[in-house]
């Protein structure tokens, strides 16, 4: 496969004063990387910015024929393992971020199982050797993926690319040179006389805010902070406060691994707050406190001794939410309010016909209600003696007159009393 001449390339060049330094540049001549070897009995390779002389990757390894080999980038820390994984081919893979990549000669894939690989770099070598004289970086196919971190991507590709260079200047160098004298020492048997061929150099061990963003990784937590006892609370404060640096990210979560971690959580939080006061950063954060979420374990125990006495307990766990912006639906709540999350009944309102119906009916029924309690009372059922107000509801005051009482009688000349006649 052809290079496109319209993509950024970069064109290797060896250094003429020095056989070890080899130049990264573009075709302007603008230098980009400086790749150095050091001569030794282990193989180190390094990459350095050459404006800044920073140094941003070292490759060590027993020898440069190492079919494994250990990749240590700088500002930030992170490690690489380079292995090659082709029995019959050339085939060497390793891993950045959630993503694997493979190297197979003159290109490098980002493997996507079971999809087709996506090519991101791309080499023309001469037949028969692997001696790049350009590279091209496959930005377009790169930001398809989710990467974080795409300029230590690219470190990592060049720095593998540039270790097989020193691999195939051993099995092709003249045996009086001086790689070939490496090479023979690193590829000799093991005896009494020669000693044990140099394991790999240790991992180097990550300290301070790099040990805790690597906790938090291994856990699988970008977002949330999880307090240990690892790590000092400056330290976790730190790493709070370069989250927020995002301004993607609002808001960020401080929780407790074990009760003993419930105080620490406090003073993260605290130090996170004081970080960006000296800082002087003026968004203020908002704090939600929640405790004792966690679920207990086992069954639950009730104390019936002295329970007059109320006692104040620590709280098992705690999580502590800061946010950059206001979140009510974590806003504690005051009693006899409903829950957001439980659901509501809406209730539609009704027209004004079904409003005044409703209050006809309403009144018919009242009236009829009472009719029941009370029987009218008029001339004829009217008693003869007052009833007491505890009286008015018994129906009985308002029965007939017995028969031997006179009854009123109006007539011509007034009203008068008169007997009823007897059957007789």
């Amino acid at each position: 496969m052809s290079l496109d001449q319209n993509l950024f390339t970069l064109i290797v060049t060896p250094s003429t004063k020095n056989p070890n330094v080899v130049d990264l540049h573009d075709p302007m001549g603008n230098v980009h990387y400086r790749k150095q070897r050091t001569a030794g009995q282990f193989y180190l390779m390094q990459i350095y910015d050459p404006h800044s002389e920073a140094l941003l990757v070292s490759v060590t390894a027993p020898s440069a024929t190492s079919k494994a080999k250990v990749l240590e980038l700088s500002n930030p820390s992170a490690t690489v393992d380079l292995k090659s994984v082709g029995t019959l081919t050339f085939r060497w893979s390793f891993k950045w971020e959630d993503h694997e990549f493979e190297w197979k000669r003159e290109e490098c894939y980002l493997l996507r199982k079971p999809d087709p690989p996506v090519l991101v770099a791309l080499t023309k070598e001469p037949p028969g050797r692997l001696k790049t004289t350009s590279i091209q970086i496959l930005d377009y196919n790169i930001n398809r993926f989710d990467v974080q971190d795409r300029k230590g991507l690219e470190i990592v590709i060049l720095a593998a690319l540039l270790t097989f260079h020193d691999q195939n200047d051993i099995y092709h160098s003249p045996p009086d040179s001086l790689n070939s004298m490496t090479r023979r020492v690193s590829m000799a048997p093991t005896s009494p006389v020669a000693g044990p061929v140099p394991e790999l150099p240790p991992k180097p061990q990550r300290t301070g805010i790099d040990r805790i963003a690597e906790l938090q990784a291994l856990r699988n937590q970008f977002n949330e902070v999880t307090v240990a006892d690892e790590g000092s609370v400056e330290d976790y404060g730190a790493y709070c406060s370069k989250l927020f640096e995002d301004d993607a990210m609002l808001f960020i979560t401080v929780q407790s691994d074990s009760s003993e971690h419930v105080p620490k959580v406090l003073q993260v939080v605290e130090e996170t707050k004081r970080i960006r006061h000296k800082a002087g950063i003026d968004q203020e954060l908002h704090q939600y406190v929640l405790h004792d979420t966690q679920p207990r374990k086992g069954p639950r125990r009730i104390n019936l001794d002295d329970m007059t006495e109320d006692k104040y307990k620590p709280p098992e766990s705690l999580t502590v939410h800061l946010s950059k912006i206001p979140m009510p639906e974590l806003q504690p709540k005051a009693k006899g309010t409903t829950d957001p999350k439980l659901p509501v009944t809406e209730v539609k309102p009704e027209s004004r016909k079904e409003q005044k119906k409703r209050e006809e009916s309403k009144r018919k029924e009242d009236k009829k209600a009472n009719n029941a309690r009370i029987p009218p009372i008029n001339r004829l059922t009217r008693p003869t003696i007052s009833p007491s107000p505890s009286q008015l509801n018994n129906p009985a005051i308002y029965a007939a007159p017995p028969p031997d009482i006179p009854q009123r009688k109006s007539g011509f000349f007034g009203d008068m009393f008169h007997k009823p006649r007897s059957s007789s």
